[in-house]
């Protein structure tokens, strides 16, 4: 039933929710960043255990607690309070779908960009967290080994489904070698890896990422079969593979560089090599309002740079060379669509 149809009363109270939606997030957020979650993995506990525990001093205690069970992250049981489910699987630290890194991302990050949305729009740009716009800001954020892994726990998040996504619906058996650029600290290219022990791959990202990503291949058991080259990649050789992945990171420069990168991505294919694209791209046909939001989101973020539509996407890639073969949308989290295109 659309809005037009609702009675008044419901009207004004849709109208509501939706002004108040903020106070969801920002309960998940403080519940995150206080490592609620953390606590409770090792038991149930009542209110003035949690205060204990967690150093809380306000005595909406009580009410921070009750609004985290009636959202579903926590189970009430007499004056006791335990992880549910959801919150178990994925706002535990150390959980293999661990979501709390993004969470932090957004808490910290993104809610003082959204803050500053009307500034944003006024003057072309967000006051409030402006350091974090656009692709000159990685070396910065990276040069921070706090920061940079700050920044790899939200984009894991992301890279984990997104990976799982692309081991199961791509046919990997014609390739042996892989790429993936901008690939961070290489949680997509481990997990492909895994999951396809006859490959061997790499990572092209920017140096300071380097011990991060050798850590977590060291972890993984792959570090004999991934790679990571630093540099900077509208710049500086890319490594040739069959194929090249890359996924958020055209959105972030504008369109000359775009085709410059794509130019240089089909010089690095060898022939017969597979390029595949993942990002947010606009589709009229088949948007979701979640859709239109995470490709502003990422617009505020990016700063000056935007997502671009499936045609304009086809296009460029056509243009620097490559036949597109598929594109569907991908089941993770943002709903990427994926396009695969063969080098020409």
């Amino acid at each position: 039933m659309s809005a037009s149809q609702l009675a008044p009363v419901a009207q004004a109270r849709s109208i509501l929710q939706l002004n108040t939606a903020y106070h969801q997030a920002k309960v998940l957020h403080t519940a995150v960043e206080l490592g609620l979650f953390d606590l409770l993995a090792s038991g149930p506990a009542t209110v003035e255990e949690v205060k204990k525990g967690l150093g809380i001093a306000h005595p909406l205690a009580q009410e921070f607690l009750d609004a985290l069970a009636a959202l579903g992250l926590l189970e009430a049981d007499g004056d006791r309070f335990a992880n549910s489910g959801a919150a178990t699987a994925f706002l535990v630290p150390g959980s293999p779908s661990y979501l709390g890194g993004s969470v932090l991302q957004h808490a910290r990050k993104h809610y003082r960009v959204w803050g500053e949305l009307t500034t944003a729009l006024r003057e072309g740009r967000a006051e409030s967290g402006a350091e974090a716009h656009g692709p000159e800001a990685y070396p910065k954020h990276y040069a921070d080994p706090d920061r940079a892994r700050q920044a790899m726990a939200h984009f894991d998040t992301f890279s984990s489904f997104t990976a799982d996504e692309l081991a199961r619906r791509v046919d990997w058996r014609p390739y042996t070698s892989f790429v993936d650029i901008g690939g961070a600290r290489g949680q997509l290219a481990s997990r492909i890896a895994l999951a396809h022990p006859h490959l061997s791959g790499a990572v092209f990202d920017l140096p300071p990422l380097e011990p991060l990503f050798d850590e977590l291949a060291a972890a993984r058991g792959v570090a004999d079969r991934l790679r990571f080259y630093g540099g900077d990649f509208l710049r500086d050789p890319l490594p040739e593979a069959d194929v090249v992945v890359t996924g958020h990171v055209l959105p972030d420069w504008p369109d000359e560089q775009r085709q410059e990168l794509l130019r240089r991505i089909h010089g690095a294919l060898r022939p017969g090599g597979a390029l595949m694209i993942y990002d947010l791209m606009a589709d009229p046909e088949s948007e979701s309002v979640h859709d239109v939001l995470q490709r502003l989101n990422h617009g505020l973020i990016r700063g000056d740079s935007s997502s671009c539509t499936l045609a304009e996407c086809h296009a460029s890639v056509a243009e620097a060379g490559f036949e597109v073969t598929r594109t569907e949308q991908l089941d993770n989290l943002l709903g990427d669509w994926l396009i695969v295109a063969t080098k020409r």
